[in-house]
């Protein structure tokens, strides 16, 4: 029979633990409901071990499951288990004696783990106090002859211990709602905790009964109502399920998703415990990437959601579940990034994600190329910033031309080395990022018998950056950053012979037409009789990096900066010899030893004939349209003016 009911202190060195737990545990104490059906889950199963090992010969009964016991009225909360109990010894040795030397070393020692206390120090069971302003315990052990025992604590150091009525085997833990937590003294309230937390607990947890709809209301049913499934799909062997299986535990875990494109199921017992699911979802909107959808286990509890301290940063793009006894889940973000089980973890998850997509690569082809658009920039993610990753990928990324068609980086140069090699050696591979807006750059480097990749994604220029550096003797060109004979060049080109004075003037004129706000650098080039007479274009190495800063690449003095064009003016075309013959004997030249006035003279001499030139206003415009350059009043004008020529032309 348990003695007298006693009363003593709590075996802590601080006067007040609780205070503390309340304190520094408040944003985080829903988390006692997990805490305690977690320890309820612990009994029950330790009690199924202890009859299988024959050391327990009793009957284990219907009961072993978890009940939670929500009182509204009363405003209490009951944890009840038919586990191994506790004998009064046990009560006084797990409950009362708390095992740690001064609260004051306590909080210094772990001041910035606030959420991860609990556990981790044996405090789950005190996780209660959080929401409780007492709680009492009623428990009786497996062992034979064991006596039920009480235990009670008011939210202070100091408990009372004595005999209980309990007459069934196992744990009742009351809490008694404080009025700061009366948020929990509600049914879907404790329902969403439980489904958040113990979705997945390997026993039946009970709250409630069923519902049923009839009479044009829910209903309570006799069924027990419970909320989670025991053996969820990743305690399961994989040869034993199908495909609809994994994709049925997908939509069970995200509802509203669309199907995923594959799965990897993760199965590891050494050097480290692991098991898993992961999911490559859909990207539509390639940017609007949902994160945080890996919900983190131990032991199938939930932990959290937030993993980007155990998985590499990009495969938090992934979806899933990873379940791990082996993670310190009850410790700091910063220790978690230095522990060495963590980082085994990763390596193996990255390793066995790069292995699937492997597999895929080299077995199913047409269903990786089918569902590339989906997948490219999970996988530009992992290059750019896993190297380990990268190492790897380069065996199965994709390259995909306006085309349509699919190439892997060796089939790729061997494709188009012949063709688009340099003078100096390198093999460029040209690509487009709007095959509709760069339409007339795409088709004048197919007709000179050159491929175009489209590169389409955010992350491309970081990307395109990262494979220059990989692929040997391999340089990246944007098909509109230049003409296609300067963008591939065969051989040393030969410049138009112009003096400086003749180049100032070229540029002057050119810019007096051009719209104001950008920054433009004119130069004569020769480019074909026949060819375009104005080329725009952007530098590849400025666009690029402007691309990257507005990324976020770490470069925002680049995306600062005005947009800068490439006017090439071609020398060779007839209607640029007319103007610039036009010009000479429009303006005169100006000397070689001019002084400041005549400078001036000549200045404004270069912008009348400009805005009086219509050919050169009307070549000017053809060439900003061609770009989307051109807006607002020069667009009616050039418009206008167009109408204007075919008008003239027709009336001859």
């Amino acid at each position: 029979m348990a003695k007298k009911s006693i009363k003593g202190q709590i075996g802590v060195t601080t006067e007040n633990i609780f205070p503390v737990i309340k304190q520094f545990l408040y944003s985080d104490r829903e988390i006692f409901l997990r805490e305690l059906v977690a320890n309820a889950v612990d009994a029950t199963q330790k009690l199924k071990a202890l009859a299988s090992s024959g050391d327990f010969k009793g009957e284990l009964g219907d009961g072993m499951q978890v009940r939670i016991e929500l009182d509204t009225k009363a405003k209490t909360l009951k944890v009840i288990d038919s586990g191994i109990g506790m004998t009064e010894d046990e009560v006084d040795r797990y409950i009362n004696q708390i095992a740690f030397s001064s609260a004051g070393e306590f909080l210094e020692k772990y001041k910035d783990q606030i959420g991860g206390i609990i556990g981790h120090f044996g405090l789950g069971f005190y996780s209660a106090f959080m929401v409780s302003k007492k709680v009492t315990i009623d428990t009786l052990s497996w062992k034979e002859d064991a006596k039920a025992v009480q235990w009670s604590c008011d939210g202070s150091p100091e408990y009372e211990m004595g005999a209980s009525k309990k007459s069934s085997r196992g744990t009742e833990i009351t809490l008694y709602f404080d009025k700061d937590a009366e948020e929990y003294n509600d049914e879907g309230r404790i329902r969403g905790l439980l489904e958040k937390y113990c979705k997945f607990m390997p026993v039946p947890i009970v709250f409630g009964k069923e519902k049923e709809w009839k009479d044009g209301k829910y209903v309570e049913t006799d069924k027990d109502n419970i909320i989670n499934k025991t053996e969820p799909l990743w305690t399961r062997t994989p040869s034993d399920l199908k495909d609809e299986d994994y994709m049925k535990f997908y939509r069970d875990l995200y509802p509203m998703n669309e199907d995923p494109l594959f799965y990897i199921h993760l199965n590891v017992d050494y050097p480290f415990n692991l098991t898993g699911i992961l999911y490559f979802p859909k990207i539509k909107e390639r940017m609007a990437v949902e994160r945080n959808k890996i919900s983190l286990y131990c032991n199938q509890m939930f932990v959290t959601d937030h993993v980007d301290n155990i998985v590499p940063d990009f495969m938090t793009l992934l979806h899933g579940v990873i379940d791990s006894p082996d993670i310190p889940l009850n410790v700091s973000r910063s220790y978690l990034q230095s522990d060495e089980n963590v980082k085994k973890i990763s390596g193996y998850i990255t390793k066995k994600v790069a292995d699937r997509l492997e597999e895929i690569f080299r077995d199913q082809r047409p269903v990786l190329e089918s569902k590339w658009d989906n997948l490219k920039l999970f996988i530009e993610y992992g290059m750019i910033t896993d190297e380990k990753f990268c190492d790897r990928a380069v065996k199965f990324a994709l390259l995909k031309n306006t085309d349509g068609k699919f190439f892997s980086f060796d089939e790729y140069h061997a494709a188009v080395a012949d063709t688009q090699t340099d003078k100096d050696k390198k093999a460029v591979y040209l690509y487009a990022t709007d095959t509709e807006a760069q339409y007339p750059f795409i088709e004048e480097a197919k007709n000179k018998g050159y491929d175009v990749l489209l590169m389409d994604c955010e992350l491309d220029a970081h990307y395109v950056n990262l494979l220059e550096r990989k692929l040997e003797n391999v340089r990246f060109a944007r098909v509109d950053s230049d003409g296609v004979d300067r963008l591939i060049p065969k051989e040393e080109r030969v410049k138009p012979e112009m003096s400086e004075n003749d180049r100032n003037d070229l540029s002057a004129v050119f810019k007096a037409v051009l719209p104001s706000g950008n920054e433009y650098i004119v130069e004569g080039d020769n480019l074909g009789e026949n060819e375009s007479p104005i080329l725009i274009t952007q530098n590849e190495f400025m666009r690029r990096y402007r691309d990257m800063s507005a990324l976020g690449g770490g470069m925002n003095f680049y995306g600062e900066m005005p947009a800068s064009y490439n006017i090439t003016v071609n020398m060779e075309n007839p209607l640029v010899a007319r103007i610039v013959t036009a010009m000479k004997d429009k303006v005169e030249a100006l000397p070689a030893e001019a002084d400041d006035e005549k400078k001036k003279d000549h200045e404004a001499a270069l912008t009348d004939f400009a805005k009086g030139n219509e050919m050169l206003k009307q070549i000017t415009d053809l060439a900003l349209l061609a770009n989307g350059m051109l807006k607002g009043k020069a667009l009616s004008d050039f418009i206008a003016r167009s109408q204007k020529v075919v008008n003239d032309a027709y009336a001859k």
